[in-house]
């Protein structure tokens, strides 16, 4: 298991088509090409997929064959009949691979089973009941292998599993950092211990990224070339999409906004926490915090303040207009950095866009003369997951492409 490589998805959805010139190389290129067209686009005619691509019929034809006898490709009827003969089409064979989208977060463990079109098979959702990491990592696989049964299917079965969690994998140690809102996450071989558990085949992305994923292919993001999504629940992070491709860094941990300077004053912060100055002041635990503070009482959670602050009660709107401008400098500070074309705004608290506006666009104009278009997130709570089945998807495709055509010779 490794960090994830650049994301291939939106490069083909969004780039034309251009036939392949490296001789040595020109028939694995053809069928790729040809491969990708019918996954992002449908079945296709010969003809069709020829102009698509550029390429002269006969070779069409000697890709198509290749790729029909791997099993990468289904000979079909096309809908559209010409004159004479009915035409020949051919359609990805989205049964050739599986992939399992999870999404670990503190309260939830949200999974989905898709085939290569990214058709959901199955889905569960189960509480996150884990207090430390090998019980998480147990909770996970258990979990996973009840999703694969409901799809008729097997653990073994599944193609690539894509992971989206809370903070970085490091690679070196085999734990995640910045997640301090799971416990043991940190745990040095935590990545072996998950391929033990789930298979080889396993990514770990941090969930920010996989929801910005999400809404450029499903979401409000769809047609962005460079955004940030804004997610704020349990803790805070960005994920950011530069030139249509997810953007993560060095390290990978590009969007780690909870470590901005933002709020109390750092020399009263206790130096053993791992959270960072804007998770504390942003994060659900603070919006209760703030109303609390203005005179609400009894068992309250951070929805419940958004819930009564939607009917007008003083107190909520009080607390929700201390979030929204520690939510405005965080606005200011991507605008100021990225210039992006939208902030997409998710996560429980962020998807309440409508009474956060307000605030955060009062305090932009205290701080900054730009104006970022701020956005809702359109996918809510299901947002990692499918982020998570989009990625896995994609890699999932990278190596069915590569297994099945070697076994086919």
């Amino acid at each position: 298991m490794s960090t994830p490589p650049p994301d291939p998805v939106r490069e083909r959805a969004s780039s034309s088509l251009s036939p392949a010139v490296a001789p040595s190389l020109l028939r694995e290129m053809n069928q790729r090409l040809l491969l990708d067209r019918l996954f992002d686009h449908g079945p296709a005619t010969r003809p069709q997929l020829a102009r698509d691509a550029g390429l002269s019929q006969p070779t069409v034809i000697a890709a198509l064959e290749g790729l029909e006898r791997a099993g990468l490709v289904i000979a079909g009827t096309a809908e559209v009949q010409q004159l004479g003969r009915p035409a020949k089409s051919y359609g990805a064979n989205a049964a050739a691979g599986t992939v399992a989208g999870i999404d670990i977060g503190r309260g939830w463990l949200h999974l989905r089973v898709a085939d290569l079109l990214g058709n959901v098979l199955s889905q569960l959702d189960v509480r996150n009941t884990a207090t430390g990491a090998d019980e998480l990592v147990d909770l996970t696989a258990h979990s996973l292998e009840q999703a694969t049964a409901s799809a008729g299917l097997t653990l073994a079965a599944v193609t690539h599993t894509a992971i989206g969690s809370p903070g970085v994998l490091d690679p070196r140690r085999g734990g995640v950092r910045y997640a301090a809102n799971l416990p043991g996450w940190h745990q040095e071989g935590l990545a072996q211990a998950l391929v033990e558990r789930i298979g080889p085949s396993v990514s770990v992305d941090n969930d920010a990224n996989l929801a910005a994923l999400a809404e450029l292919n499903h979401g409000a993001a769809r047609g962005l070339t460079d955004f940030a999504y804004l997610t704020v629940g349990t803790g805070v992070g960005v994920g950011l999409v530069l030139d249509g491709r997810v953007y993560r860094g060095v390290t990978g941990a590009a969007g780690e906004v909870g470590y901005l300077p933002i709020g109390d004053d750092a020399a009263g912060r206790s130096p053993h926490t791992d959270r960072g100055m804007f998770e504390e002041v942003v994060a659900a635990d603070a919006v209760v915090r703030y109303a609390r503070e203005a005179g609400l009482s009894g068992p309250l959670t951070a929805e419940e303040v958004f819930q009564l602050a939607g009917t007008g009660r003083p107190e909520a709107l009080t607390a929700v207009a201390r979030q929204a401008r520690q939510l405005g400098l965080a606005v200011a500070s991507i605008a100021a950095f990225l210039d992006p074309e939208a902030i997409v705004l998710g996560g429980r608290i962020g998807q309440n866009l409508d009474l956060l506006e307000p605030g955060i666009t009062a305090a932009l104009r205290e701080v900054t003369p730009m104006r970022p278009t701020l956005v809702a997130g359109e996918l809510g709570e299901e947002a990692v997951v499918r982020g998570a089945v989009v990625r896995g998807t994609a890699l999932a495709r990278e190596a069915v492409f590569a297994q099945r055509l070697t076994a086919a010779g």
